[in-house]
């Protein structure tokens, strides 16, 4: 176990993080991707295979990603005190912003410059996305299992081609998932025994 020294040195720099990407990104998923970069490069405190799946678990729980993604990553690197420094370092920058922008509303709402760079501002969010994605995209071509490009042509062209509920995408990957880990089970009993 760590001291508690270390601990709060890392909460104190999760928060400080949190709260400068928070402040320098404007979206959950762009957040996301400079916290990997941050956090598995930089820091060196998780792995890319680890980032990647908390990515993945953030993307299917419910809330803005940018608070999951900070709530699991703090909590996986310095425990529960991390996790709430990360937290409270990503949602201190929009609380404040929403508090200026509602006093200047009207002259931002109808301002030309703000709306350029608004639209400016969109290009950049499409590249961290992009790197997002080839990013896990990457983790699963990594791993070379057919199972797993199977899933993703499927999401992919559910999503595409059917007006349908996402609930029940999410239904099959779960049963498809509990399937494939009963089949790994009996092979490896099967195995175990010869």
């Amino acid at each position: 176990m760590e001291n508690k020294d270390s601990i709060l040195k890392k909460s104190l720099s999760l928060f400080g993080n949190a709260f400068i990407t928070s402040m320098t990104a404007n979206s959950g998923y762009a957040i996301v991707s400079v916290l990997k970069n941050k956090y598995t490069q930089k820091h060196k405190w998780v792995s890319e295979e680890e980032m990647n799946d908390i990515v993945a678990l953030c993307q299917s729980s419910p809330g803005p990603i940018a608070v999951s993604s900070n709530l699991m990553i703090g909590f996986q690197i310095a425990g529960p005190i991390g996790a709430f420094a990360s937290v409270l370092g990503c949602i201190i920058p929009p609380i404040i912003m929403m508090i200026i922008v509602s006093f200047f509303y009207n002259y931002i709402i109808t301002n030309r410059y703000v709306r350029i760079f608004m639209q400016g501002m969109q290009a950049g969010v499409i590249a961290m996305l992009l790197d997002v994605v080839i990013g896990l995209f990457m983790n699963i071509a990594k791993k070379r299992e057919v199972f797993l490009f199977a899933l993703m042509i499927i999401a992919f062209l559910y999503l595409r081609l059917f007006d349908l509920s996402i609930v029940y995408l999410l239904i099959f990957m779960i049963v498809a998932a509990l399937v494939k880990t009963l089949i790994m089970t009996i092979q490896a009993k099967k195995g175990g025994k010869a």
